[in-house]
């Protein structure tokens, strides 16, 4: 057995039954807890988007650390994630992507309300947040072990997995594929652009984001209506077979591709959390840094992100997919997508297909620069700051170079190790979260009460 073979065995361990069943249990213990929060607190939720006070100590916005977080989110997961979930397990992955992504929301509530009440400022008054802080400053400095353990995965991540190769090699392989540019000058160009912005720190990602992210999610959010539209007849059909393709496979699709329940389920719940992050411990890092006083608000804030990106976008991909019929075809992955847009904008579907790629990914890549800068501040201090963002830009760099499977299979698995001492500090701080959840209802309750002694 070769070194590859041992990682996608270890791979597979830590992606297993195990990691997506305590990943789903921490979401089921939080809507239990909560009282269905997901479900009763939803529409303040998708209020305060927009009309968030932003009246605390913090570095951006609401709004903006919403969206740098989706920003690190919304990306590949979305396109390539769930047509890869679809192929290999068929349509039922979509519907335990939506159970995964439920639950994660309440998971995502309780990592925004950790992120604000444990956040602190770095030497530079930056504000510093996130899985290693709540563990250091809520569970206490003999836990400290479990952070720095934290804080490391996250720098291994965001140079060597999620926040570059990958996401470089998506870029650079979709340009290539629809207009033949050398991924070597799309590279160069990229690296260049991303030393632009994140050089800048946090305010200048942010307001990268904010920019892109929005636009860019309504337009893919458009297309993928249009293709529901042109097939609207087929939708009650398409939500039948992903319902009985979810509990039996064989029934519904003559066992395609040799697909189980337990495919479905393994697929569905992996690809769903790889998308929307909910559990994993990068959407705090960023939500610590919203100018809020109430760490419940950014935790309504922080769960529309797994709203947003799993139950909207992943759902409007997965039905574009089916309806299309692509599902069934020889194709996998971007290119499987990329048939489903074609099918109905023959020309400019695919363009779009791969416009979207590449500022979905280029936009992980700025998010993914910041969460690895506050795990590197962590345990290093401010001092080489900047010498971690020229480390991150040569990494982006060597992403159009290098094809390293190793180095992809050891970033998956430590993407995996990151979710751990997160999900631990979440269970062991739950009581936190469903106190400052009452503060702030009974913050809200009492506006609401002066609100009519006013209007008398």
């Amino acid at each position: 057995m070769n070194l590859i073979d041992v990682l996608n065995n270890i791979d597979s361990f830590i992606w297993g039954p195990p990691l997506l069943i305590l990943l789903v249990g921490t979401g089921i213990l939080f809507t239990f807890k909560l009282g269905f929060l997901q479900i009763t607190k939803l529409p303040k939720a998708l209020k305060l988007i927009f009309f968030a006070e932003n009246n605390g100590n913090g570095d951006i916005s609401s709004f903006g650390a919403l969206c740098t977080a989706l920003a690190a989110t919304v990306g590949t997961g979305n396109i390539v994630g769930v047509a890869t979930a679809i192929k290999a397990g068929g349509p039922g992955s979509l519907f335990w992507m939506w159970l995964a992504a439920f639950f994660g929301m309440a998971t995502k509530y309780a990592e925004g309300v950790l992120a604000i009440k444990y956040r602190t400022k770095d030497k530079n008054g930056q504000i510093s947040g996130g899985p290693m802080y709540y563990i250091l400053n809520g569970m206490g400095e003999k836990y400290k072990p479990l952070a720095v353990f934290f804080a490391f995965s996250g720098i291994l991540v965001a140079l060597l997995g999620i926040g570059t190769f990958t996401q470089v090699n998506a870029i650079t392989d979709a340009i290539n594929g629809s207009f033949g540019i050398d991924p070597k000058i799309t590279g160069i160009v990229l690296a260049i652009l991303v030393a632009l912005v994140v050089f800048g720190g946090l305010q200048s990602i942010s307001k990268v984001s904010t920019k892109v992210v929005p636009f860019m999610s309504v337009a893919y959010i458009l297309i993928c209506l249009l293709i529901l539209v042109n097939s609207f007849k087929q939708i009650p059909q398409a939500f039948v077979l992903i319902i009985k393709s979810a509990f039996n496979p064989t029934a519904a699709f003559g066992g395609f591709l040799g697909a189980t329940v337990s495919m479905a389920i393994r697929n569905g719940i992996a690809r769903g959390v790889f998308s929307n992050e909910s559990g994993l411990g990068s959407a705090p890092i960023a939500a610590a840094a919203a100018k809020t006083e109430w760490p419940a608000e950014q935790g309504l804030i922080s769960m529309t992100g797994t709203f947003i990106d799993s139950l909207v976008i992943c759902t409007l991909t997965g039905l574009s997919l089916i309806l299309s019929g692509v599902w069934q075809s020889d194709l996998n992955g971007a290119i499987m997508t990329q048939e489903a847009f074609a099918s109905i904008f023959p020309t400019i579907g695919p363009l779009f297909l791969t416009l979207s790629l590449s500022l979905f990914a280029f936009t992980t890549i700025l998010g993914w620069s910041y969460y690895g800068e506050r795990c590197f501040e962590f345990l290093f201090g401010v001092k080489g700051i900047n010498g971690y963002r020229a480390i991150f830009v040569t990494m982006v760099l060597l992403g159009a170079f290098l094809k390293l499977d190793v180095v992809w299979i050891i970033a998956d698995i430590v993407n995996g190790l990151m979710a751990l001492p997160n999900l631990i500090a979440l269970i062991a701080l739950s009581s936190v979260v469903v106190a400052e959840t009452k503060l702030y209802i009974n913050h809200l309750d009492k506006k609401e009460d002066i609100k009519k002694v006013i209007e008398i």
